[in-house]
């Protein structure tokens, strides 16, 4: 029995190649039979992408967003891409907690579309989701939101229509919610939104899209360029002494980013809806997509400071902090706060750390879009492609054991790239019922307090981890493998690894028909996605 676990590898194996060779089949022939079988890569005519432009609105204002096709330079080709404004990332939107703006939105690209306001809990007839929210918006037409802000944090928008091309094209940007309170934040010197991403480039072009059907569904479409506000060597010149708070957004399709900046001490004081109970001193910061955090350096010595993402293989050198030689002045940055208010607020939800779960949620996979095992199998466990482009079986990724906070990289990326919504689907399980991602239909009474066990299981075809987001409510993670959280926070979205159990307090404030699903969009398509009601 000792060689059973290598026996289904190897099954898994050829099962794997088979199917890949059958979807490359299919995609050849159907590209043979259609002039526009892909979305076009051509730049000639395209305008240049834009600097971004920090917007700050008030209660009341309106504001007019595009989505545009434009053309950048990545590793020195003009490539296509899309941006809001023409801008990537798209405007920072900047405005104060409470604030109610108009939002008049243009498609100017070349698919449909609708802007997503990730995490801010707006009314629900304007959360941007296909068919359920609202119609698509079409090539040439326009939509008009209402958004309203009622937390502090840092929030992001993105389409929610085949984000895994038109997000990994460009299609994002910040909201910064400015809180109530002027103290909310220690004091700093200046504040910088950063948006963490890959994008994939073949022969000098942005890896093709399908136009019907969506790839990479195995593991997500990895980039193998990183890039930091749509730019491969971001530079920021700072002065010494200068205290610099900076939100971090993960717009990245697949990957997850253990975000450092090294021979600098970093604070970590909020996640994605405001701070935490305690600020902490951190030497890295894991973000999975979608996932935001916010972080306080202070630059007390001049010199060149990288931003890197150091997986278990290498570290990415992501960009530059320049630091002027100048006067250093002592700041109270330097000592992590104890938010007492925040404490307040949450302590009558973590009494609720021992209730019975209310929902319980398995992640998992099976071969086929039906769970037809003859289909596809995902599982791999660490498959790495060879130069004869055999393939062969890593030990060292094996799923027991702990590889840290980044469990993969694309270490798959043929089978990955024939992966489709037919080969595979990913599930969102009810344990409760056995019923499956639409099927599961949940139905909340607003002011419910939920708690939902999420557990991943590790021993599906193909456990790797997910980030979980639900629409149009915020949550608590109140502990990780039953071990309570001591650090409380605010989220809209939380990546859970493999064979982890995240137990989250849903805080069910806003009526309508919301989402939940992983925020891998490749995973979405292939079904990792439900929809709950708020009533």
């Amino acid at each position: 029995m000792k060689n059973k676990p290598f026996l289904i590898i190897g099954v898994f194996v050829v099962v794997l190649l088979v199917v890949v060779f059958l979807s490359t089949k299919q995609k050849e022939e159907k590209l043979v039979s259609t002039d526009s079988g892909t979305f076009v890569s051509e730049t000639t005519g395209l305008s240049i992408a834009k600097a971004q432009e920090t917007v700050t609105l008030k209660d009341g204002d309106t504001y007019n967003l595009s989505a545009d096709i434009v053309k950048k330079a990545i590793k020195g080709k003009e490539v296509k891409m899309l941006a809001y404004n023409s801008s990537i990332p798209g405007p920072l939107i900047k405005v104060p907690q409470g604030a109610e703006i108009t939002l008049n939105f243009t498609n100017n690209t070349d698919v449909d579309t609708t802007v997503h306001s990730h995490g801010v809990r707006v009314d629900n007839k304007f959360d941007g989701v296909p068919d359920v929210t609202q119609d698509p918006v079409k090539p040439g037409k326009s939509f008009t939101y209402t958004l309203k802000f009622p937390d502090e944090g840092v929030y992001w928008y993105h389409p929610h229509i085949r984000e895994d091309y038109a997000q990994e094209l460009g299609l994002y940007g910040n909201f910064i919610v400015t809180p109530e309170k002027s103290d909310y934040w220690a004091e700093v010197d200046r504040e910088e939104a950063l948006f963490l991403d890959d994008i994939l480039i073949t022969n000098g072009q942005v890896a093709s899209f399908d136009k019907e059907t969506v790839n990479h569904t195995l593991m997500g479409r990895f980039g193998n360029t990183m890039l930091i506000n749509g730019d491969e060597n971001y530079q920021l010149p700072v002065k010494q002494g200068e205290r610099v708070r900076f939100y971090i957004t993960n717009a990245a399709n697949t990957r997850v980013f253990n975000f450092a900046i090294p021979n600098a001490r970093m604070k970590l004081v909020g996640g994605d809806s405001g701070k935490y109970e305690r600020e902490v001193w951190v030497d890295a910061v894991t973000v999975g997509p979608s996932e935001r955090y916010v972080v306080e350096v202070l630059f007390d010595t001049s010199g060149d400071f990288k931003l890197t993402h150091k997986t278990p293989d290498k570290t990415y050198t992501m960009g530059t902090i320049n630091v002027q030689p100048g006067a250093v002045a002592t700041s109270y940055l330097l000592v992590p706060r104890v938010n007492d208010d925040k404490i307040g607020e949450l302590t009558v939800y973590r009494s609720l750390l021992q209730k019975t779960a209310d929902k319980q949620l398995t992640l998992s996979m099976t071969m086929g879009a039906s769970g037809n095992q003859s289909t596809m199998s995902g599982g791999g466990h660490g498959m790495h492609q060879m130069a004869d482009g055999q393939m062969m079986a890593n030990s060292a990724m094996q799923m027991d054991g702990d590889e840290g906070p980044i469990e993969w990289e694309d270490t798959m990326s043929m089978m990955n790239q024939g992966s489709t919504p037919e080969t595979l689907k990913w599930k969102l399980i009810d344990k409760q019922t056995n019923k499956e991602n639409m099927d599961i239909g949940w139905q909340f009474i607003q002011g419910d307090k939920v708690k939902i066990s999420i557990f991943n299981d590790p021993n599906s075809m193909h456990s790797m981890q997910h980030p979980i987001h639900f629409h149009g409510q915020r949550f608590l993670v109140l502990a990780k493998n039953g071990v309570a959280n001591d650090n409380l926070v605010w989220k809209d979205t939380v990546l859970i690894g493999k064979g982890e159990t995240m137990d989250i307090l849903l805080d069910v404030t806003n009526p309508g028909d919301w989402m939940v699903h992983c925020h891998i969009p490749e995973h979405m398509e292939a079904g990792m996605m439900s929809e709950f009601t708020v009533i």
